[in-house]
């Protein structure tokens, strides 16, 4: 059967993300401990298990548990969406990483080991919704998706090991779309849902994913402030289903035909902002600062979109 529904990743490993900066929160990021303690090791092994297991049983319930179980199989969505959801994949395992190593870092593990437990726990976790859909009729075990969720971990495991710092960070940001002038407010309310939170996660048409590179990281002589960076974003456009605009059901009829819209691709070039290299004594603003990372910051930006170069003055 042809899924109209198809598997919102990002909305699926935010529960994740959200559940580890609640963590994150109660962990205070100024250990000095050169091995583990023993007390914190346990609370963080607790906590973990609690968020996983309980994070685990939210997404089944909110997005298996309507659809009918099958053997483990494989499915090859690579062409959905324009890889958008591919983006979606490496931001989670990325950020995961970043936010799972620094809790491994406040049980006292040493800055290596902390490291490769974060990158670890983080492609461990989207591994487990790649097994899920595996076992979903509707869907299956994506290699694509699994090849991105190792990109990202990666991502982050080399940049500490090589740098001691994320040099390039991968960020994501979103905004509402109007489609009345599609005349699809119906079918946009049907596929990516009605309220903000989750338009936010569900429309890839309004999603961005950001390579943001810090200059002063790569240049120590600049001038320009630490935390200032350059960011390279990638989203698409005119998508109202996964492959093409045209749906067919299980008999093929075409329930669904606006193949008049034309599906593309935008790249972007904005200024943005490492947070992590504001100076502050504040715990409380150094964690909200580390959250903040994982996130766009509004700014104008140069957009190249069918072959035409254009000057936008807000992309969120």
């Amino acid at each position: 059967m042809y899924c109209i529904y198809t598997k919102f990743d990002v909305m699926k490993q935010l529960l994740y993300f959200i559940s580890l900066l609640i963590m994150q929160a109660s962990f205070a990021q100024d250990s000095l401990l050169v091995k583990p303690n023993k007390k914190r090791v346990i609370i963080l092994g607790a906590t973990n298990a609690v968020v996983t297991t309980g994070s685990m049983s939210v997404l089944y319930n909110a997005w298996y548990k309507g659809y009918p179980a099958a053997s483990f199989h494989f499915f090859n969505d690579n062409n959905e969406w324009l890889q958008m959801d591919k983006a979606g994949h490496v931001w989670s395992a990325y950020n995961i990483s970043r936010l799972t190593s620094e809790s491994f870092k406040w049980a006292g593990y040493n800055n290596k080991k902390s490291y490769w437990l974060g990158a670890a726990s983080g492609l461990a976790y989207m591994s487990i919704i790649e097994v899920f859909d595996g076992f979903s009729k509707e869907w299956g075990f994506s290699l694509g998706d699994y090849a991105a969720n190792i990109t990202g971990s990666a991502t982050y495991l080399f940049q500490q090991l090589h740098w001691k710092e994320q040099r390039i960070q991968i960020k994501f940001s979103s905004h509402i779309n109007n489609y009345a002038n599609y005349g699809l407010n119906n079918r946009a309310d049907s596929i990516f849902g009605k309220n903000f939170f989750s338009r936010t996660l569900k429309d890839y048409n309004a999603q961005t994913y950001w390579l943001s590179v810090n200059i002063k990281s790569f240049f120590k002589q600049t001038k320009l402030p630490s935390w200032f960076n350059i960011a390279l974003g990638y989203g698409a456009n005119g998508m109202f289903a996964a492959s093409s605009n045209i749906v067919k059901d299980d008999n093929g009829n075409i329930i669904f035909n606006r193949n008049d819209i034309t599906r593309y691709r935008q790249f972007y070039l904005a200024p943005d902002i490492d947070f992590t290299k504001i100076k502050t004594h504040s715990k409380f603003f150094k964690i909200v600062f580390f959250a903040l990372n994982a996130f766009k910051f509004p700014t104008p930006a140069l957009a190249l979109s069918q072959g035409c170069l254009q000057w936008e003055w807000i992309v969120f």
